[in-house]
Protein backbone atom coordinates (compact mmCIF):
# COMPACT_ATOMS: atom_id res chain seq x y z
CA UNK A 1 0.00 0.00 0.00
CA UNK A 2 1.22 3.48 -0.80
CA UNK A 3 1.71 6.69 1.83
CA UNK A 4 -1.35 8.97 1.81
CA UNK A 5 0.40 12.30 2.05
CA UNK A 6 1.77 14.96 4.96
CA UNK A 7 -0.31 17.65 6.61
CA UNK A 8 2.91 19.20 9.33
CA UNK A 9 3.36 22.74 9.89
CA UNK A 10 6.45 24.51 11.10
CA UNK A 11 7.19 24.17 14.74
CA UNK A 12 5.22 26.65 17.27
CA UNK A 13 3.61 26.11 20.38
CA UNK A 14 0.64 23.88 19.87
CA UNK A 15 -2.36 23.05 21.98
CA UNK A 16 -2.34 18.87 22.65
CA UNK A 17 -5.58 16.87 21.84
CA UNK A 18 -5.50 13.48 22.51
CA UNK A 19 -8.07 11.33 20.21
CA UNK A 20 -9.01 8.16 21.57
CA UNK A 21 -11.17 5.65 19.11
CA UNK A 22 -11.35 4.12 15.71
CA UNK A 23 -8.69 4.17 12.67
CA UNK A 24 -9.49 1.96 9.56
CA UNK A 25 -8.52 2.00 5.94
CA UNK A 26 -11.06 3.69 3.72
CA UNK A 27 -11.42 2.75 0.20
CA UNK A 28 -13.41 5.17 -1.38
CA UNK A 29 -14.83 4.24 -4.95
CA UNK A 30 -16.43 7.51 -7.16
CA UNK A 31 -18.98 6.96 -9.33
CA UNK A 32 -21.79 8.93 -10.94
CA UNK A 33 -24.78 7.23 -9.03
CA UNK A 34 -24.94 5.03 -6.49
CA UNK A 35 -27.31 1.98 -8.05
CA UNK A 36 -29.84 0.09 -5.75
CA UNK A 37 -29.39 -3.53 -5.84
CA UNK A 38 -29.26 -5.62 -7.46
CA UNK A 39 -26.39 -3.73 -9.69
CA UNK A 40 -22.93 -3.54 -11.17
CA UNK A 41 -21.29 -0.35 -10.88
CA UNK A 42 -18.04 1.44 -12.62
CA UNK A 43 -15.74 3.53 -10.90
CA UNK A 44 -14.34 7.04 -11.69
CA UNK A 45 -11.95 6.82 -9.56
CA UNK A 46 -10.16 4.82 -6.19
CA UNK A 47 -7.87 5.98 -3.67
CA UNK A 48 -7.00 4.26 0.42
CA UNK A 49 -6.69 6.82 2.64
CA UNK A 50 -6.66 6.87 6.17
CA UNK A 51 -10.70 6.68 7.76
CA UNK A 52 -12.10 6.23 11.66
CA UNK A 53 -13.67 9.07 13.37
CA UNK A 54 -10.74 9.53 16.24
CA UNK A 55 -7.87 9.39 13.65
CA UNK A 56 -9.43 11.94 10.83
CA UNK A 57 -9.84 14.60 14.50
CA UNK A 58 -6.63 14.26 15.14
CA UNK A 59 -5.24 14.14 11.72
CA UNK A 60 -7.43 17.73 11.55
CA UNK A 61 -6.16 18.88 14.94
CA UNK A 62 -2.26 18.49 13.49
CA UNK A 63 -3.22 20.42 9.89
CA UNK A 64 -5.15 23.16 11.74
CA UNK A 65 -2.05 23.82 14.15
CA UNK A 66 -2.36 21.86 16.95
CA UNK A 67 -0.59 18.51 18.35
CA UNK A 68 -2.30 14.83 18.38
CA UNK A 69 -1.69 12.50 20.42
CA UNK A 70 -3.96 8.76 18.99
CA UNK A 71 -4.49 6.12 20.88
CA UNK A 72 -6.62 3.12 18.99
CA UNK A 73 -6.42 -0.29 18.45
CA UNK A 74 -5.52 -2.34 14.90
CA UNK A 75 -4.31 -5.90 14.30
CA UNK A 76 -0.54 -6.28 13.73
CA UNK A 77 -0.65 -6.87 10.17
CA UNK A 78 -0.16 -5.27 6.58
CA UNK A 79 -3.54 -3.25 7.13
CA UNK A 80 -2.60 -1.75 10.59
CA UNK A 81 1.41 -1.41 10.10
CA UNK A 82 0.61 0.99 7.38
CA UNK A 83 -1.55 3.22 9.09
CA UNK A 84 0.79 3.68 11.79
CA UNK A 85 2.82 4.40 9.22
CA UNK A 86 0.33 7.12 7.62
CA UNK A 87 -1.07 8.50 10.66
CA UNK A 88 3.10 9.62 12.34
CA UNK A 89 3.43 10.80 8.78
CA UNK A 90 0.68 13.26 9.27
CA UNK A 91 2.54 14.42 12.14
CA UNK A 92 0.27 12.55 14.44
CA UNK A 93 1.51 10.98 17.70
CA UNK A 94 1.24 6.95 17.42
CA UNK A 95 2.84 5.95 20.03
CA UNK A 96 -0.37 4.75 22.06
CA UNK A 97 -1.90 3.29 18.91
CA UNK A 98 -2.42 -1.06 20.08
CA UNK A 99 -1.57 -3.03 17.56
CA UNK A 100 -2.74 -6.78 18.47
CA UNK A 101 -0.76 -10.33 17.44
CA UNK A 102 -4.18 -12.19 15.74
CA UNK A 103 -6.41 -9.07 15.24
CA UNK A 104 -7.52 -7.59 11.85
CA UNK A 105 -7.67 -4.25 11.43
CA UNK A 106 -10.76 -2.26 10.82
CA UNK A 107 -11.60 -1.15 6.89
CA UNK A 108 -14.20 0.53 5.11
CA UNK A 109 -15.67 0.95 1.80
CA UNK A 110 -16.41 4.49 0.93
CA UNK A 111 -18.75 4.56 -2.27
CA UNK A 112 -18.64 8.92 -3.01
CA UNK A 113 -21.50 10.14 -5.82
CA UNK A 114 -21.22 12.81 -8.05
CA UNK A 115 -22.83 14.88 -5.73
CA UNK A 116 -20.47 14.13 -2.62
CA UNK A 117 -22.66 12.00 -1.02
CA UNK A 118 -21.27 9.09 0.50
CA UNK A 119 -22.30 5.73 1.54
CA UNK A 120 -20.01 3.63 3.98
CA UNK A 121 -19.72 -0.07 4.64
CA UNK A 122 -17.67 -0.89 7.62
CA UNK A 123 -15.76 -4.25 8.77
CA UNK A 124 -14.67 -3.27 12.44
CA UNK A 125 -11.94 -5.49 12.47
CA UNK A 126 -11.86 -9.28 14.24
CA UNK A 127 -10.35 -10.02 17.84
CA UNK A 128 -9.15 -6.50 18.92
CA UNK A 129 -8.93 -6.06 22.45
CA UNK A 130 -11.50 -4.42 24.28
CA UNK A 131 -9.02 -3.98 27.46
CA UNK A 132 -7.76 -0.34 27.62
CA UNK A 133 -5.37 -1.06 30.44
CA UNK A 134 -1.93 -0.14 28.41
CA UNK A 135 -2.98 3.05 27.46
CA UNK A 136 -0.49 5.59 28.69
CA UNK A 137 -3.47 7.80 30.69
CA UNK A 138 -0.13 9.79 31.99
CA UNK A 139 -0.49 11.98 28.72
CA UNK A 140 -3.08 13.42 29.46
CA UNK A 141 -1.34 15.68 31.57
CA UNK A 142 0.87 17.15 28.12
CA UNK A 143 -3.18 18.06 26.49
CA UNK A 144 -5.60 20.54 26.26
CA UNK A 145 -8.52 18.74 25.89
CA UNK A 146 -9.62 14.76 25.17
CA UNK A 147 -11.84 13.63 22.02
CA UNK A 148 -13.33 10.18 21.61
CA UNK A 149 -15.76 8.56 19.68
CA UNK A 150 -17.92 5.75 20.47
CA UNK A 151 -15.97 2.55 18.71
CA UNK A 152 -13.82 1.95 21.72
CA UNK A 153 -15.90 2.30 24.60
CA UNK A 154 -14.04 0.59 27.41
CA UNK A 155 -10.88 2.75 26.27
CA UNK A 156 -13.35 6.17 25.86
CA UNK A 157 -15.05 5.54 29.68
CA UNK A 158 -11.18 5.36 31.02
CA UNK A 159 -9.88 8.40 29.22
CA UNK A 160 -13.13 10.19 30.52
CA UNK A 161 -12.75 9.32 33.86
CA UNK A 162 -9.32 10.07 33.85
CA UNK A 163 -9.36 13.36 32.23
CA UNK A 164 -12.59 14.78 34.15
CA UNK A 165 -10.09 13.97 37.69
CA UNK A 166 -7.94 16.17 36.28
CA UNK A 167 -10.07 18.68 35.39
CA UNK A 168 -9.05 18.44 31.59
CA UNK A 169 -11.87 19.68 28.72
CA UNK A 170 -13.22 16.54 26.91
CA UNK A 171 -15.52 16.12 23.74
CA UNK A 172 -17.56 13.06 22.81
CA UNK A 173 -17.77 12.73 18.94
CA UNK A 174 -21.51 10.80 19.93
CA UNK A 175 -21.82 9.15 16.06
CA UNK A 176 -24.03 6.50 15.60
CA UNK A 177 -23.78 3.79 17.90
CA UNK A 178 -25.59 1.18 20.24
CA UNK A 179 -27.91 3.24 22.73
CA UNK A 180 -26.23 1.56 25.70
CA UNK A 181 -22.69 2.71 24.42
CA UNK A 182 -24.32 6.57 24.29
CA UNK A 183 -26.23 6.47 27.80
CA UNK A 184 -22.60 5.20 29.24
CA UNK A 185 -20.43 7.48 27.36
CA UNK A 186 -22.20 11.15 26.79
CA UNK A 187 -22.39 12.27 31.01
CA UNK A 188 -18.93 11.58 31.42
CA UNK A 189 -17.92 14.28 28.53
CA UNK A 190 -18.30 18.28 28.88
CA UNK A 191 -18.92 18.67 25.65
CA UNK A 192 -21.16 15.98 23.71
CA UNK A 193 -21.78 16.81 19.75
CA UNK A 194 -23.97 14.29 18.56
CA UNK A 195 -24.44 13.16 14.77
CA UNK A 196 -28.29 13.42 13.75
CA UNK A 197 -28.47 9.70 14.28
CA UNK A 198 -26.64 9.43 17.36
CA UNK A 199 -29.08 11.56 18.91
CA UNK A 200 -31.83 9.97 17.58
CA UNK A 201 -30.60 6.95 19.36
CA UNK A 202 -30.18 8.37 22.55
CA UNK A 203 -33.13 10.22 22.70
CA UNK A 204 -35.50 8.27 20.31
CA UNK A 205 -39.19 9.96 19.44
CA UNK A 206 -37.77 13.56 20.56
CA UNK A 207 -37.42 16.34 18.40
CA UNK A 208 -33.54 17.51 18.64
CA UNK A 209 -33.87 20.55 21.22
CA UNK A 210 -35.76 18.03 23.47
CA UNK A 211 -32.63 15.50 22.98
CA UNK A 212 -30.34 18.02 23.46
CA UNK A 213 -31.96 19.00 26.77
CA UNK A 214 -32.35 15.71 27.66
CA UNK A 215 -28.21 15.29 27.24
CA UNK A 216 -27.73 18.32 30.11
CA UNK A 217 -29.86 16.48 32.28
CA UNK A 218 -27.22 13.36 32.15
CA UNK A 219 -24.04 15.14 34.03
CA UNK A 220 -22.23 17.97 34.40
CA UNK A 221 -22.37 18.94 30.08
CA UNK A 222 -20.96 22.24 29.28
CA UNK A 223 -22.54 21.97 25.83
CA UNK A 224 -24.74 19.42 24.10
CA UNK A 225 -24.80 19.61 20.14
CA UNK A 226 -26.09 18.25 16.84
CA UNK A 227 -24.43 18.34 13.46
CA UNK A 228 -27.19 18.66 10.71
CA UNK A 229 -25.12 19.01 7.43
CA UNK A 230 -25.93 22.00 5.25
CA UNK A 231 -28.78 22.89 7.87
CA UNK A 232 -25.78 23.97 10.69
CA UNK A 233 -25.28 22.75 14.01
CA UNK A 234 -28.09 23.16 16.88
CA UNK A 235 -26.13 23.72 20.22
CA UNK A 236 -27.13 24.18 24.09
CA UNK A 237 -25.71 24.97 27.00
CA UNK A 238 -27.43 24.97 30.71
CA UNK A 239 -28.98 27.52 31.29
CA UNK A 240 -30.29 28.46 27.77
CA UNK A 241 -33.90 28.38 27.26
CA UNK A 242 -33.91 26.69 24.02
CA UNK A 243 -31.23 25.80 21.13
CA UNK A 244 -29.44 28.04 19.19
CA UNK A 245 -28.32 27.36 15.59
CA UNK A 246 -24.69 27.90 14.02
CA UNK A 247 -25.16 28.29 10.47
CA UNK A 248 -23.28 26.15 8.00
CA UNK A 249 -20.82 27.79 5.70
CA UNK A 250 -22.38 27.47 2.22
CA UNK A 251 -19.86 25.38 0.01
CA UNK A 252 -20.37 23.18 -3.15
CA UNK A 253 -19.66 19.58 -1.16
CA UNK A 254 -18.00 17.08 -3.74
CA UNK A 255 -17.15 14.64 -0.95
CA UNK A 256 -18.70 14.81 2.41
CA UNK A 257 -16.61 11.36 3.81
CA UNK A 258 -14.87 12.71 6.81
CA UNK A 259 -16.27 15.92 7.27
CA UNK A 260 -17.94 15.30 10.90
CA UNK A 261 -14.84 14.07 11.97
CA UNK A 262 -13.07 17.11 10.80
CA UNK A 263 -15.80 19.02 12.41
CA UNK A 264 -15.09 17.00 16.08
CA UNK A 265 -11.25 17.38 15.37
CA UNK A 266 -11.59 21.03 14.63
CA UNK A 267 -13.74 21.73 17.73
CA UNK A 268 -11.79 20.17 20.34
CA UNK A 269 -8.59 21.96 19.13
CA UNK A 270 -10.23 25.12 19.53
CA UNK A 271 -11.46 24.19 23.34
CA UNK A 272 -7.86 23.35 24.03
CA UNK A 273 -6.43 26.45 22.53
CA UNK A 274 -9.11 28.25 24.53
CA UNK A 275 -11.81 29.52 22.66
CA UNK A 276 -15.23 29.56 23.79
CA UNK A 277 -18.74 27.82 22.75
CA UNK A 278 -19.84 29.98 20.02
CA UNK A 279 -16.07 30.47 18.57
CA UNK A 280 -15.23 27.00 18.78
CA UNK A 281 -18.67 25.78 16.99
CA UNK A 282 -17.52 28.45 14.20
CA UNK A 283 -14.02 27.36 13.97
CA UNK A 284 -15.18 23.42 13.22
CA UNK A 285 -18.08 24.24 10.83
CA UNK A 286 -15.80 25.98 8.69
CA UNK A 287 -13.09 23.28 8.73
CA UNK A 288 -16.29 20.98 8.18
CA UNK A 289 -17.23 22.75 5.26
CA UNK A 290 -13.61 23.21 3.95
CA UNK A 291 -13.54 18.87 4.11
CA UNK A 292 -16.84 18.47 2.58
CA UNK A 293 -16.07 20.98 -0.49
CA UNK A 294 -13.03 19.45 -0.96
CA UNK A 295 -12.58 16.01 -0.21
CA UNK A 296 -9.46 16.98 2.30
CA UNK A 297 -8.84 18.22 5.60
CA UNK A 298 -7.70 22.02 5.46
CA UNK A 299 -4.68 23.73 7.04
CA UNK A 300 -5.26 26.44 8.89
CA UNK A 301 -4.36 29.19 6.66
CA UNK A 302 -7.27 27.49 4.39
CA UNK A 303 -9.88 27.97 7.26
CA UNK A 304 -8.97 31.35 8.94
CA UNK A 305 -9.58 32.10 5.11
CA UNK A 306 -12.79 31.16 5.40
CA UNK A 307 -13.26 32.35 8.61
CA UNK A 308 -12.41 36.23 7.55
CA UNK A 309 -14.74 36.10 5.05
CA UNK A 310 -17.42 35.15 7.17
CA UNK A 311 -19.26 39.00 7.23
CA UNK A 312 -22.73 37.75 5.97
CA UNK A 313 -23.26 34.59 8.39
CA UNK A 314 -26.09 35.22 10.61
CA UNK A 315 -25.10 35.87 14.05
CA UNK A 316 -24.97 33.46 16.35
CA UNK A 317 -28.14 34.36 18.72
CA UNK A 318 -28.60 32.84 22.48
CA UNK A 319 -30.93 33.38 25.45
CA UNK A 320 -30.54 32.56 28.58
CA UNK A 321 -32.55 32.19 31.76
CA UNK A 322 -31.62 35.32 34.06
Amino acid sequence: MASWGSGREGERKKAVVVCVGQVVTDHTFRVDEVEPPPSKTTARGYAPSVGGMAANAAIAVVRLGGAALFWGRVGRDEAGEELRHVLEAEGVDASGLVMAEGARTPLSAVIVDKRGERSIVTYRGERLPTDPSALPLERLAEAGALLCDPRWPEAAELAFRAARARGLASALDAEKSEERVLRQLVPLADHVIFAKTGLTIFAPNLPPEEGLARALTTGPLALAAVTLGEKGTDWRCPGMERAATRPAFPVEATNTTGAGDVFHGAYTLAIAEGQGVEEALRFASAAGALRARDGRTPDRAMLEELLAGDTDQPPVRTRRKA
